[in-house]
């Protein structure tokens, strides 16, 4: 589980295909700014998308994590659209005992979102985005959301777009920095209104 707190920044090194057309992936990131020891075989979400760690290096300044994603995974996120030198966001999985700073996510991708506008307001930028028709009903003013693996609240809801402020510090420690209008991001909607939406049923 993860808390969609962005604890580190990672650029795309390499993208293939297996026989079985799964994407193989590899991120670089500065290896000073790695705080625990991460296994193989454990999850990191990167751009919100929960991937099983398959390999590490170590070299120069940097560390290396490889990935596997199914032709399923790389359809329902942007991973397809992925590019060498891309900027992403990494948030490794929580262990008993961190602090709980945003909301439970799950890694979990339920779609592409796409940017709409962006407008600065003082401090602050919003980010308006369009989601598929069948989520929108689980998002909700107030409510919270991953986009990219960040988690923020949402600040207003209207017909099939919804829309977010990013402060500063947001913006200076994501990948959001680098957004522009019509990009796509990872949406994966409130685990909880998901779970509550199919008790009402």
């Amino acid at each position: 589980m993860f808390t969609g707190i962005i604890t580190n920044l990672a650029t795309v090194e390499s993208l293939s295909r297996n026989k079985s057309q799964d994407l193989l992936l590899k991120v670089s990131t500065d290896k000073n700014k790695i705080e625990r020891k991460l296994e193989i075989g454990c999850s990191i979400a990167c751009n919100g998308v929960c991937l099983t760690l398959i390999e590490k290096k170590i070299a120069a300044k940097k560390i290396v994590f490889s990935f596997q994603a199914s032709n399923e995974t790389c359809d329902k996120t942007t991973l397809k659209n992925w590019q060498i030198g891309k900027e992403i966001n990494l948030e490794f999985a929580m262990r008993m005992g961190d602090e709980f700073g945003g909301h439970m996510v799950l890694g979990h991708v339920d779609a592409t979102a796409q940017i709409k506008a962006i407008k600065r307001i003082k401090d602050s930028h919003k980010f308006t985005f369009s989601a598929p028709k069948n989520l929108m009903k689980f998002i909700s003013q107030k409510g919270s959301v991953t986009l990219d693996g960040v988690s923020l609240t949402v600040n207003e809801v209207e017909k099939n777009q919804f829309s977010i402020n990013a402060i500063e510090h947001t913006l200076k420690n994501t990948a959001f920095k680098n957004s522009q209008i019509g990009d796509l991001v990872n949406l994966e909607i409130d685990a909880i209104a998901r779970y509550v939406s199919k008790l009402i049923k």
